[in-house]
């Protein structure tokens, strides 16, 4: 898995790490094989995200947005982590995620002073994403234009709402944050954004993302940033079909990571050829003879 720096014209790897399965960590004679460090062991792949955050931060590049897909999005240890971390989100979910509307609070049965103080809790049951969508109708959808395509402006339609994520783990970490902080949790869970998109020519919303950002974060600064792992993907291809990251055949954890290593650095440099000053320009790499290329 990989975190990437990216904008809106580029993107490149930071870094990387290779995700090690559990059969795999507790298998003596592969690790031998292979040359495994022996300090590495399985870990889940949003762990590995938020390691390569805490060692780039280390680096100086603590990112002001995290974007990831809902392999990661769906999580809510890896959300928490971030921010923990100060660092905020817009995040891919699947439909089935369950939210309580931002306005509904929890509330507890008077307590009649024997036996335990009853806690307070949301009485009503949470809807999915997909079903709180729907409900507000296609008319409660705004067009949104984010970026100029190869065929004319990328546009669609979107809902931004304001909601609390519900499950056992969202009250839990919500409880965990409390006593960290040495107070008593009310039992309101965090607030965040929840962006959906419903094509014109599509029968129900399509696509769901949830943000941590303020709540007065403008919808197209929204959908800019929920739409911008496009960047991603598409030097992923350039990653994996003209610079032969997938080519990889070897068997050994210090070859993969060379390979990876050297793959990155090729990636840099196109990207910096591609965006630098055509040959024969100020500034352009073509002609710096004498000035070391920048990296990303």
């Amino acid at each position: 898995m990989s975190v990437h720096a990216v904008s809106d014209t580029a993107s490149c790897p930071l870094q990387w790490r290779l995700f090690v399965p559990q059969e795999w960590a507790d298998d003596a004679v592969r690790r031998q094989k292979t040359g495994i460090p022996q300090e590495v062991g399985h870990r889940e792949k949003w762990r590995l995200a938020l390691d390569i955050l805490d060692e780039l931060a280390g680096w100086g590049l603590v990112p002001p947005v995290v974007v990831a897909d809902a392999g990661y999005g769906q999580n809510a240890d890896f959300r928490d982590g971030l921010s923990e971390r100060g660092i905020g989100y817009v995040v891919v979910i699947r439909s089935d995620v369950t939210v309580h509307p931002h306005d509904v609070r929890p509330t507890a049965p008077a307590w009649s002073g024997n036996g335990r103080r009853p806690q307070p809790r949301y009485r009503d049951k949470p809807s999915s994403v997909a079903a709180l969508a729907a409900c507000h109708g296609r008319q409660a959808f705004t067009e949104v234009t984010w970026r100029e395509g190869s065929r004319g402006p990328m546009r669609s339609r979107f809902l931004v709402l304001r909601v609390r994520p519900a499950g056992v783990r969202s009250r839990r970490l919500a409880q965990a944050a409390a006593a960290a902080g040495h107070g008593h949790w009310d039992g309101v869970l965090p607030e965040v954004t929840l962006l959906v998109e419903w094509p014109e020519d599509a029968e129900a919303p399509t696509d769901y993302w949830l943000s941590s950002l303020p709540a007065g974060t403008p919808p197209a600064e929204l959908v800019r940033l929920a739409k911008i792992r496009w960047r991603i993907e598409h030097d992923y291809r350039e990653l994996k079909h003209g610079l032969g990251l997938d080519h990889f055949e070897g068997r050994s954890w210090t070859g993969w990571h060379h390979h990876v290593t050297l793959v990155t650095a090729a990636h840099a440099f196109l990207t910096e050829q591609r965006l630098a000053p055509k040959a024969d320009t100020a500034g352009s790499p073509s002609t710096r003879s004498s000035t070391p290329s920048r990296t990303c």
